[in-house]
């Protein structure tokens, strides 16, 4: 079983290199969806727990405590866009952990107009993930491998696009309340293009991310990070105009171009230690009781991407609380993305 596990790894890390900005489609597979993955930075990956709403992170999360749980999310984000994501989870006892969802983001209606100016038909455009997940224990073992089944829609007026992926992930989960999880996002083929006419075909927004938590022992948090774009090394924005490759529109001063030995040194190294942390969100959650808990993050790429020149603020942290009463549950999220727009997410949830 783990040399079928490592080939799949290896097949899909083949798979998995993908440019950054502009490139892919479907990028609202992106988007964090669910209000604890929001208050985390973008991903909740490498949290164990029996919240089903880790699964939208991560299918090697799904656990048998997560039974009979269904949970609802959903954002107001800016304008007339909104999105959301529905799950539920169920237990198979002789073969594991099974679970489903749905994701949308819809772009709210728009005013059509010909290539003369003349209004025509209003129109929407909207996207949806229908995900079928299962996940399944190693007999004695604390590892948990997952997969889930991606059927992706979107419809753009009279423009539509079909395509299907997989995440595949495992996580290790150890009695001393070390988590660590290696999952591979959005692996798949694009059935049908928008138009028959494109100039160059879709992309699925593929990742590879490598994750940890720690419950600090006697403390009541646990600290977690990510790694983002395992195969990725350079995430910085290049114009696809470009060909040179030396566009960098969020930020010219990071191009050296001072002439002494010492200060192109400490440039490229500025610049890959600025790099490397593109790659990372960190951050932990609070546990004040057994039953609520604190959120917060920070994503540095977000941040360095979403500043601007003349206002830096307080871009890539993101916090939020879980509650639980009973069998329901509650979850808040705010994300600080950009001056002025930022967004929230809330969750409920209930075992039935």
């Amino acid at each position: 079983m783990k040399k079928v596990i490592v080939l799949i790894f290896i097949s899909l890390a083949s798979l998995g290199f993908s440019q950054i900005g502009g490139v892919n489609s479907y990028r609202f597979l992106d988007i964090p969806m669910t209000a604890r993955a929001a208050a985390l930075g973008g991903s909740s990956m490498s949290i164990w727990g029996d919240d089903v709403n880790l699964i939208y992170s991560n299918p090697a999360l799904l656990n048998s405590t997560m039974s009979k749980q269904v949970s609802l999310n959903y954002s107001n984000f800016v304008g007339d866009l909104n999105f959301g994501y529905a799950a539920y989870a169920h237990h198979l006892k002789k073969y594991g952990n099974v679970g489903g969802g749905i994701q949308f983001f819809d772009y709210g209606k728009f005013v059509g107009y010909d290539e003369f100016g003349q209004q025509t038909n209003n129109f929407k455009a909207s996207d949806y993930c229908i995900n079928l997940n299962y996940a399944k224990p190693f007999e004695d073992s604390s590892f948990n491998v997952g997969v889930a089944l991606k059927t992706i829609i979107s419809q753009y007026d009279i423009y539509s696009s079909f395509a299907n992926a997989i995440d595949f992930g495992i996580t290790y989960h150890s009695k001393k309340n070390l988590v660590v999880s290696l999952l591979a996002k959005n692996v798949g083929f694009v059935w049908k293009q928008y138009s028959n006419t494109q100039s160059q075909n879709q992309t699925l927004p593929q990742n590879v991310q490598l994750g940890l938590s720690y419950k600090v022992a006697k403390a009541p948090f646990k600290v977690f990070m990510v790694y983002d774009q395992l195969l990725k090394w350079n995430l910085k924005y290049i114009s696809s105009i470009d060909t040179a490759g030396n566009s960098n529109p969020f930020n010219a001063s990071e191009t050296p171009v001072d002439s002494t030995k010492f200060k192109k040194f400490a440039n490229r190294f500025g610049n890959r230690s600025d790099n490397f942390m593109r790659h990372i969100t960190f951050g932990t959650e609070i546990l004040l009781t057994k039953n609520f808990n604190l959120r917060l993050a920070y994503n540095y790429r977000r941040q360095r991407e979403m500043t601007l020149p003349e206002r830096r603020g307080a871009n890539g942290l993101s916090f939020g609380f879980g509650l639980k009463v009973k069998r329901f549950g509650f979850s808040y999220s705010f994300t600080k993305m950009a001056f002025p727009g930022n967004s929230s997410i809330f969750s409920v949830s209930a075992t039935i």
